[in-house]
């Protein structure tokens, strides 16, 4: 049996089994044991990059016999390792047939992430990483209780707080049953990995949302006061809505819009059990929905997260190999519908500012998306500088793009994410609303480590705070 299809064999056996490459490669009788054995381990460190590129250039579907550990391992050796120089039999026929593609998929990857060497593909802000490794975040709903009523509950079952955290560091340091307040967001409590609250009794009761770091920026950055009037364009499953509603204090009003009838009704479910009373739900399209409509007058804010890709998503990353990277034909027709959409939302004649969050690593979706609206919309909108502090920017596509923000695994803690601020530009003249802009959001007092006393009568769901 060749090199190539033994070392398929090795690398199925290692990621099916998670067991050691080192143990596999050794049991075999393979006579060239040290070039196995560096074939394989740089097989799967590119593992991910190798499964995108695969998948968009289409390989399997044009090969049917070809296995995924096999096409894995030659991928590899044509685009990242020796090319086949001096050997590759049939192989080398195979693949040759589909070069230029594979290598048109692996520059385009490139494009996307933002890098230039093969290597950097595989270094921070460049590729997801497993949801396992990847903390537990958990906003408190302010409209129910507060994070000093929170933190009390978890000390009183045992945990540890750990107070602010002062970089990414803490976070990553996590373990047991210690936790913090992110460094940067407010209401925002970090556990270990996997910490699982789903049964938790203050998450049941809506005092906790369930929700990832970066999904948390949008409402944040919009930051509408109490009162105002607010758009959430496409706003199934509700996290965000239910982060809007909390900013507000349940004054004001949401109109939050999805055509998905399943999702609107298990959002109805989370924004009932998070105690939301200003928001209106309607199952249309958003693009459908008049500016002009007298409804919507006194809209000064929009939150568009429309559908995208979600090849920032660590989940669909294992649960899809490959999906980091979607076809041409349907990144297209993706960012065709965002562009849209932003213009939509640009037109309704009161706004002051919007919101376009993805959780896309794709700059089609993102930077491009944003940079086109803004070209078709000159000097009325512009783009906000966005919380300083937040490592991870938008690519510099365009002059401002760095005012974007960026997230991944790596950089920031959380799923890949997008957003971006924009606020209407006002006339010179108007000096009063010539203050409004993206918030530059500082992080709200942190809740108290000294130990609290107890409440009497303390139970599974505590009351607001007053």
């Amino acid at each position: 049996m060749g090199l190539y299809a033994v070392a398929a064999g090795v690398l199925a056996g290692v990621e099916n089994r998670q067991g050691s490459i080192k143990g596999l490669v050794y049991s075999s009788n393979f006579q060239n044991v040290k070039q196995l054995y560096a074939l394989v381990c740089e097989t799967q460190r590119y593992s991910a990059v190798l499964d995108a590129v695969i998948a968009s250039a289409g390989l399997l579907r044009a090969e049917k016999k070809l296995r995924p550990h096999l096409a894995k391992v030659l991928v590899y050796e044509l685009l990242l390792g020796k090319g086949f120089r001096g050997g590759g039999g049939r192989w080398k026929a195979l693949l040759g047939r589909h070069q230029a593609r594979l290598k048109a998929e692996l520059a385009r990857l490139k494009v996307h992430r933002g890098v230039s060497r093969n290597e950097d593909l595989l270094e921070v802000g460049s590729r997801p990483g497993p949801v396992s490794q990847l903390p537990r975040f958990v906003r408190v709903n302010t409209l129910k209780t507060c994070s000093d009523d929170v933190v009390d509950y978890f000390k009183r079952q045992g945990f540890s707080y750990q107070g602010r955290a002062s970089s990414l560091d803490d976070l990553r340091a996590l373990k047991g049953k210690h936790f913090l307040l992110d460094p940067l967001m407010p209401e925002l409590l970090v556990f270990p990995a996997q910490t699982d609250l789903h049964e938790h009794p203050l998450y049941r009761a809506g005092h906790l949302i369930l929700q990832d770091r970066a999904s948390c920026l949008p409402a944040m950055l919009l930051n509408p006061p109490p009162g105002s009037h607010v758009i959430d364009a496409c706003a199934a499953p509700g996290n965000k809505t239910s982060h809007l509603a909390a900013l507000l204090k349940n004054q004001g009003k949401i109109f939050a819009f999805d055509l998905d009838a399943k999702r609107l009704a298990s959002m109805a479910t989370l924004l009932a059990r998070a105690g939301i009373s200003c928001c209106e739900l309607a199952e249309e399209d958003f693009l459908a929905v008049s500016p002009s409509d007298p409804r919507y007058r006194e809209v000064h804010y929009i939150l568009l997260d429309p559908s995208c890709s979600g090849s920032g998503m660590p989940s669909r990353q294992l649960e899809e190999p490959g999906a980091g990277t979607p076809s041409p034909a349907r990144l297209h027709a993706l960012a065709g519908f965002q562009q849209r959409a932003l213009c939509h939302a640009l037109t309704f004649p009161s706004l002051k500012r919007l919101v376009y969050s993805t959780c896309s690593l794709c700059q089609e979706e993102n930077e491009d998306v944003v940079r086109d609206a803004l070209q078709q919309n000159p000097g009325a909108f512009r783009l906000a500088p966005a919380l300083p502090a937040w490592p991870h920017r938008g690519l510099s596509t365009f002059p401002g793009a760095k005012h974007c923000l960026r997230a991944s695994p790596e950089t920031t803690l959380s799923g890949g994410f997008f957003i971006a601020v924009i606020e209407r530009v006002e006339a010179p003249s108007s000096a009063s609303q010539a203050k409004a802009s993206a918030p530059e959001c500082t992080p709200s007092p942190a809740p108290k480590r000294k130990k609290r006393q107890q409440k009497a009568g303390a139970g599974a769901c505590m009351p607001p705070c007053t």
